[in-house]
């Protein structure tokens, strides 16, 4: 069976979706629509393009360089096709295990937490953007209610562990 995904598009060396130069896949498609939405054009389900896994993977990989610390899932929503989403995080884990993976989410952690795509992540940017909480000076995220949730220490502590960036 060929797994196939709806893509909104693919940036490479991204600064703002998370830390270091990032690639980042725009999957296609978000039920929520919240007011101030800043990727709008990747609402709808049916717009962008259906691609394969493969297809998407050599997209990606062109995309990546030694410079490359990670790779970003954002839309849309990225949980809307979490079979295909799940695919591809697991041959990019395979193909380059030094790449951490971000994911941009509506959905709240404590409602997607046992999709096992999330076993996936390392670090989950949760919850819908709240225009009343907008804030241009949060990192990583647009408004004040989105958590950057560390998954791999909210594994081991079996709580919501808050993602710290690094100190040098």
């Amino acid at each position: 069976m060929t797994i196939k995904l709806r893509l909104g598009g693919i940036t490479a060396n991204s600064v703002v979706d998370g830390p270091g130069l990032r690639t980042v896949v725009f999957l296609q498609g978000c039920p929520r629509h919240c007011p101030g939405c800043h990727n709008e054009a990747l609402l709808n389900p049916q717009a962008g393009r259906e691609v394969t896994l493969e297809e998407v993977l050599a997209e990606i990989k062109a995309s990546i360089s030694p410079l490359t610390q990670g790779i970003t899932f954002s839309g849309g929503d990225p949980l809307l096709q979490p079979e295909a989403v799940s695919a591809l995080v697991r041959q990019l884990r395979a193909d380059y295990p030094s790449l951490d993976v971000w994911m941009y989410t509506g959905y709240l952690y404590e409602e997607v937490k046992d999709l096992p795509v999330l076993q996936l992540v390392d670090v989950l940017v949760d919850g819908p953007f709240v225009q009343d909480k907008k804030d241009l000076e949060l990192v990583f995220r647009g408004s004040a209610n989105q958590r950057l949730i560390d998954l791999v220490k909210t594994r081991q502590a079996a709580e919501v562990v808050q993602w710290q960036p690094p100190t040098w």
